[in-house]
């Protein structure tokens, strides 16, 4: 609730009867449980008990000795002029001061020397394919984001005007972050030498970014290094969805300023994945090249594969948004209605994450069971 605080109230104070920390904790509550629209949000409150609405601090009459509920449209109306980005920023530290807490507290029962592991930011964008009908250019809104690979919790997110302007959003998103000896991991399209500059001289962070043709004079210099001479660093293979796949990295240290025409970088990367069904048939061999400012002392190659790995691995959350919540079929889509609705949809996923789900569909049918299920996982009394 005192994170939800921080979020500023769009209304005019004159007329306001419901405080938006109660319409944003029922909100929040609501999507817990599965609801995708701002009416199933409304019908889930007007649903619950006494006890759930006064610990959500919705309005009490005293005169009519009932509760106030919310209808839908003050709901709408209230949450699709939000500060979205405010409400990620919000959100998103309360998830990463719940994962910090929890840490140290593991630390504290297990006192035994061990490697702290760095911390993994990936940053990707995403297209709320639901709203392309409903707009002038015929263009789906795009959100960035920023999420903790390990917790899948999204710290951050901001709506870009498509994928091309995703490049100008990358350091208003990351510039309230504190990224200290932190990795951040992107696709192609941000590997630009001023986010790498961004990145180690203004945050004292790291990066792994992939190369590709968006940068011509790199990528010929990351493919035309003698690759077949570097001994494989690390490689594993994996088996699931109906395939087998074989990955294998190669890492080449190279000296600054003499070396690869990038800012910080200090070492190339080549990563090969080898991919085949699992009935059999031909194996489909893809490449990938990228940089890193992390030294060899710094990163072993088999944790440059994990976090390169684990970039990809968002492509999770965006299915559980899609198919579980639905997203792509949202009706959603007046004002920061999307952004603000994609943003309950992270935290909803954060929250059950950090409380040990792995099937979110589940985790929804079982909080919508016991509406004091959502106050218990919210830490609400």
């Amino acid at each position: 609730m005192a994170y939800l605080a921080w979020v500023p109230d769009p209304r005019d104070p004159r007329g306001v009867r419901h405080s938006l920390v109660s319409l944003l904790a029922g909100a929040v509550a609501a999507t817990l449980t599965g609801a995708t629209s701002w009416a199933a949000i409304s019908d889930w409150i007007a649903g619950v008990p006494d006890h759930v609405l006064a610990a959500l601090r919705i309005r009490y009459d005293p005169l009519a000795r009932r509760y106030e509920v919310p209808d839908e449209s003050t709901i709408r109306s209230t949450l699709e002029a939000l500060d979205a980005v405010a409400f990620s920023a919000a959100t998103g530290s309360w998830l990463n001061d719940l994962a910090t807490a929890q840490s140290k507290a593991a630390q504290t029962i297990d006192r035994r020397p061990r490697r702290r592991p760095r911390r993994v930011l990936a940053v990707h964008g995403k297209a709320l394919r639901g709203t392309r009908h409903h707009t002038a250019t015929g263009r789906a809104r795009h959100l960035l984001a920023v999420t903790d690979t390990r917790t899948l919790a999204v710290l951050g997110q901001v709506e870009v005007d498509g994928k091309s302007n995703e490049i100008t959003a990358f350091v208003p998103l990351l510039h309230p972050l504190d990224l200290t000896d932190t990795v951040i991991t992107a696709d192609a399209a941000h590997t630009q030498r001023e986010h790498a500059a961004f990145l180690v001289e203004g945050k004292n962070a790291h990066y792994i970014l992939t190369a590709k043709k968006n940068q011509p004079s790199l990528y010929k210099q990351l493919k035309t290094l003698p690759w077949r001479k570097v001994e494989t660093g690390h490689s594993e293979t994996v088996h699931g969805h109906g395939r087998t796949e074989k990955r294998s990295i190669k890492v080449c240290s190279v000296a600054i300023g003499s070396g690869l025409l990038f800012p910080h970088a200090v070492q190339a990367i080549c990563v090969t994945r080898k991919v085949r069904p699992r009935a059999g048939g031909r194996w489909k061999t893809v490449t990938v090249y990228a940089v890193t400012s992390l030294a060899p002392h710094q990163a072993r190659p088999a944790d440059l594969a994990a976090w390169i790995r684990a970039h990809w691995q968002i492509e999770a959350l965006h299915h559980i948004r899609d198919v579980t919540y639905r997203e792509d079929a949202s009706q959603v889509r007046t004002g920061s209605g999307p952004a603000v609705m994609a943003a309950l949809r992270n935290l909803a996923i954060g929250i059950l994450k950090f409380c040990g789900w792995t099937n979110i569909a589940k985790a929804n049918r079982r909080h919508a069971q016991d509406p004091g299920r959502c106050l218990a996982t919210l830490g609400i009394t």
